[in-house]
């Protein structure tokens, strides 16, 4: 791969330093360098696993034990990651300007895990996690019950009756996770298109740029007037919106855009 100029990683890191309210969105690319399987390209995990299969209400009305047990080995394999430079250099920035805002579509937890260990005082209320958490479950019968908690625990899914169920009503517990065929939490997507109305500037990382209503959230802050700045192994749709469009890792770029 290409590595970008140092003129365009130049005017990138200006474009951006200068922004009182910065809005960083991401996606499975940012992650990617941390071990995390994304979901589509080349080694993917939807090529040895048809999520859309498991991933849906539907799926687990009918098979909850199946679908934890899924979802307990994709908690496994992501817990074994730790945050990359790109993560932690975004946390390093949110935790010394209180005006970013992280948007992002992955679920695997290392957006908040480096706002952790950077000392952010907003702590993971810096990220918005737009898709949920691995790392968190709520009560199947969610939004009539409003039970939903962060759980990081084993899942025994042995049977139905040792999957975790919910102290307040005794539904079952699912993942804290939008599925396919679900809408995305009305108050993460307000602070998220938010975030992108009032940026000064728009940082993408490492997303396709296909999922919606996600991937509409850096273009409308583009479209408000913030200058974007993308990170990425190849081109997408938003490419073309952007003021300077970097490819490479993110591990390697992110860092030398955002610290100091």
């Amino acid at each position: 791969m290409t590595t970008p100029a140092d003129a365009e990683v130049g005017r990138a890191r200006a474009l951006l330093s200068g922004a009182r309210r910065l809005l960083v969105f991401t996606g499975a690319g940012v992650s990617a360098e941390s071990g995390v399987p994304t979901f589509r390209g080349a080694g993917g995990m939807w090529n040895a696993m048809r999520a859309e299969e498991l991933a849906t209400p539907e799926a687990f009305a009918r098979d909850p034990r199946l679908v934890w047990e899924w979802y307990g080995w994709r908690r496994e394999l992501v817990a074994r990651c730790t945050p990359n430079a790109a993560h932690d250099a975004i946390a390093r920035h949110a935790a010394a300007h209180a005006g970013t805002t992280v948007v992002t579509q992955n679920v695997d937890g290392l957006h908040q895990r480096a706002a952790q260990a950077a000392g952010d005082p907003r702590g993971t209320a810096s990220v918005v996690a737009l898709h949920g958490t691995l790392f968190g479950v709520r009560c199947a019968r969610w939004p009539a019950c409003s039970t939903r908690a962060p759980h990081d625990a084993p899942v025994d899914a042995t049977d139905r009756a040792t999957l975790p169920h919910c102290d307040a009503c005794g539904a079952l517990l699912r993942p804290d996770v939008v599925w396919f065929g679900e809408a995305l939490d009305p108050a993460d997507l307000d602070a998220a298109f938010d975030a992108a109305q009032h940026a000064d500037a728009c940082l993408v990382v490492g997303t396709s740029a296909l999922v919606q209503p996600a991937a509409s959230v850096a273009a409308t802050a583009a479209r408000a007037g913030a200058p974007l700045v993308e990170v990425n192994a190849e081109a997408t749709p938003l490419s073309s919106l952007a003021a300077v469009a970097l490819r490479g890792r993110a591990a390697e770029l992110v860092p030398a855009l955002l610290d100091p």
